[in-house]
């Protein structure tokens, strides 16, 4: 297979997203393996600095992703889409890692899950002003009200305060949300799964001045929890999540896939209880049932258009 033949493939997904549902599991699959990152960071944090963790997680999947490229012999993508690659890489390789890590230090699991479940609104809108779509009112609806029972939820739960880290937390909205939409962009003329895999390879010569730098100066503590978490992050969020998510964005678009989302904050939740220990409100069913209902309804709009 050419670089051509699999360009001109994927474009007629990107034109016209598939109402099936290979799109939506292997999407929902990456929100599974993103609801463990929070988590997984907690973990990570016992053995090593904010710092060390971010780079060391985007470098060991950065090898992971060069191997897979260089045993599948993929052609380098043309210098036209590597601008859209540093996108996907300082946003998603890079900038929402290091500042939900540094998030992380202050704020719960729990809280950074609540706050960061506006990505999909955040996500949905600037998909729609890079891309031009435009997607019927029924969908903005659903997506509105969602957001509307995330920052509700949030509200209940920081008591009506925000914590120092969540500026942190609002940065990385932004950030990842520019890079989840370069992405998808992107995935309409690559496999999503090189879409990824390129971005941490140009991000590795700066991880690998940053693991230098960062373990020289923060000292390292390893535990069974550590080391678990590190691997997680670097595998499971960053290279496997990312792998689905992407290629499930491509099937059915940028801003059904991103309404999945809405499920995330409260699978973390959950993680958060049974891993970490975290008390979990007893609002957090009902805005599970809420959330869910909203879903379904981006994703009914969505599959009519």
């Amino acid at each position: 297979m050419t670089a051509q033949d699999s360009a001109t493939r994927s474009t007629s997904i990107a034109v016209a997203p598939s109402t099936g549902r290979s799109g939506t599991l292997l999407a929902g699959l990456g929100v599974v393996a993103f609801s463990l990152t929070f988590p997984s960071t907690v973990w990570g944090l016992e053995s090593f600095g904010p710092w060390s963790l971010v780079t060391l997680r985007s470098l060991l999947a950065a090898l992971i992703a060069g191997g897979v490229l260089l045993a599948g012999r993929v052609p380098v993508p043309d210098r036209r889409h590597w601008s859209g690659l540093a996108v996907v890489a300082g946003g998603v390789v890079i900038g929402f890692p290091l500042l939900t890590t540094l998030a992380l230090q202050t704020s719960t699991s729990s809280h950074a899950a609540v706050v960061v479940g506006l990505l999909p609104l955040t996500t949905a809108v600037l998909s729609s002003l890079r891309t031009g779509t435009r997607p019927p009112r029924t969908f903005w609806i659903a997506a509105l009200a969602g957001a509307a029972v995330v920052i509700a939820f949030t509200v209940q739960q920081s008591g009506g305060a925000l914590s120092a880290g969540d500026l942190y937390l609002f940065g990385a909205l932004l950030v990842c949300a520019a890079g989840y939409t370069e992405g998808g962009r992107l995935a309409g003329v690559m496999p999503g799964w090189q879409v990824i895999g390129w971005a941490l390879v140009l991000a590795a010569p700066l991880m690998v001045v940053g693991v230098a730098v960062a373990l020289s100066f923060e000292p390292v503590r390893l535990s069974a929890h550590g080391v678990i978490g590190l691997v997680w992050v670097a595998v499971g969020s960053t290279f496997v999540g990312l792998y689905v998510w992407y290629r499930g964005m491509a099937e059915i678009g940028v801003p059904r896939a991103s309404q999945l989302q809405l499920a995330q904050p409260l699978l973390t939740l959950v993680w958060s209880f049974l891993l970490l220990g975290e008390e979990v409100s007893a609002a957090a069913p009902v805005a599970a049932v809420a959330v869910l209902v909203c879903i379904a309804a981006t994703q009914r709009s969505g599959a009519r258009r």
